[in-house]
């Protein structure tokens, strides 16, 4: 019984700590935006990428920041990388790039600035038209991102 009951603490631990952000897909997002128009966030990572993993998990554990992006932003979090379906966006069609073992998915190098290479992450913020309003590479501090989101929603 105390083997269980350590488990299932063990178990649920993560959901208190750790806030949960809502995440949408671009099938979705015309969907969305149609229903009810807000500001997109889009998050493009990579598995193997470290300032990624410490920067999701960072922003899960700030409750604030993610209530401020559940109720105000559709957040679609996109692995350029492993992401093998087709993607219609804006009108259009974006595929997935094999080469060798790996690939890349060319929504990821039309949303880069660097269309050779994206830098990871990548934050792009789009207004409720799909409108480009901010682009970030690298690591994103949770109190800049925390600044332009509300700057932005504030508009």
């Amino acid at each position: 019984m105390r083997i269980l009951t350590i488990f299932l603490f063990l178990m649920f631990v993560p959901c208190f700590c750790l806030s949960q952000m809502k995440t949408g897909t671009f099938s979705d997002l015309e969907i969305q935006q149609n229903d009810n128009p807000k500001p997109i966030i889009i998050h493009i990572y990579t598995s193997w990428c470290s300032v990624c993993k410490i920067e999701s998990f960072n922003l899960n554990k700030d409750k604030d920041l993610v209530k401020t992006m559940n109720e105000n932003f559709y957040f679609i979090n996109f692995e350029a990388e492993k992401t093998k379906e087709k993607i219609n966006f804006q009108g259009q069609e974006f595929n997935y790039l094999p080469n060798g073992n790996s690939g890349i998915h060319e929504l990821a190098l039309a949303l880069s600035k660097k269309k050779s290479q994206p830098i990871y992450p990548l934050w792009i913020i789009l207004d409720k038209d799909q409108n480009l309003i901010y682009y970030h590479e690298g690591l994103f501090k949770l109190e800049k991102l925390k600044e332009k989101l509300t700057e932005i929603f504030e508009l």
